[in-house]
């Protein structure tokens, strides 16, 4: 499990001064496309800070978030000892990185200085297919994190009903909502079913899914593109300062809602969507 731990410090390092190849190209193709201007200027000054620091190994945000990580585990290996590992990795993520220390006590208000407590980092343990071990790491920044909305269906300020012309709508106003605020061209995560918690795993876990992967489905492979093309036209633009690229990706996934509820859970990352992989086996 040594090298387990070891791996797991490296995903840390990789996923905190390097953005995914996927991200990176959908910027670039962003700032191609997008018309010269303010917008073009922020997009080439993010390409040039993406380059700054995958050179100099440092954060590519000050802000490491909240690590997030999803792990897919063979029934043979200890749940448990995983995540002391994990752990343990965060410690010395944090040290040696080094990485900003954001757990807070909520009833001390003190900070662990290792990005470890109660919960913290969040982990999400599910049954892997086979007998590799797979560790998916995501940064959520705060920023993002509060600008992210679960709605509950129909809704009557937005005109949404029960269905996903609905959903379009929710996706839209939570957008709106954000405007410039959290670093725009975002990724964007939705989650649709049946109970909050649903909804909120269902929107965070789109958020590790590669640019321009559309969902199996195809009625939501189709409301990925239209919504993608309807943010982007709403003109909020990188860094809110206007512009044709304020979304660089759409992912959607849904689960069977109760016959009574209709819940849309809407996940906000900022340019900067700092996730990466480890397969250990």
């Amino acid at each position: 499990m040594l090298k387990l731990k070891h791996g797991i410090v490296e995903l840390y390092k990789k996923v905190a001064t390097s953005i995914p190849p996927d991200v990176e190209e959908a910027l670039r193709g962003a700032c191609e496309a997008e018309p010269e201007g303010k917008g073009k200027e922020i997009l080439k000054s993010i390409l040039t800070e993406i380059s700054r620091s995958r050179k100099e190994q440092g954060p590519v945000c000050q802000d490491t978030g909240i690590p997030t990580f999803v792990v897919k585990i063979p029934p043979s290996v200890d749940q448990k000892k995983v995540k002391e590992i994990i752990l343990e990795a965060t410690r010395e993520a944090t040290k040696s990185i080094p990485l900003r220390a954001n757990a807070i006590d909520i009833i001390t208000n003190n900070n662990s200085g290792d990005n470890t407590g109660r919960y913290f980092p969040v982990i999400y343990i599910e049954e892997s297919e086979n007998s590799l071990l797979t560790v998916d790491l995501l940064f959520k920044g705060y920023e993002c994190e509060e600008l992210s909305q679960t709605y509950r269906l129909p809704d009557a300020d937005i005109g949404a009903e029960r269905n996903l012309e609905g959903v379009k709508r929710i996706v839209l106003d939570a957008v709106r909502r954000a405007g410039g605020k959290g670093c725009p061209p975002y990724s964007i995560g939705v989650g649709i079913g049946a109970s909050r918690d649903q909804v909120v795993v269902l929107s965070t876990k789109q958020l590790f899914r590669r640019c321009y992967e559309t969902h199996p489905h195809a009625t939501i492979a189709q409301l990925e593109r239209e919504l993608l093309e309807e943010i982007n036209a709403l003109g909020i633009g990188p860094m809110g300062e206007g512009g044709k690229t304020t979304a660089i990706n759409v992912s959607i996934d849904f689960a069977h809602r109760h016959r009574d509820t209709f819940l849309v859970d809407v996940s906000i990352s900022c340019w900067a969507n700092r996730r990466g992989k480890l397969i250990w086996g």
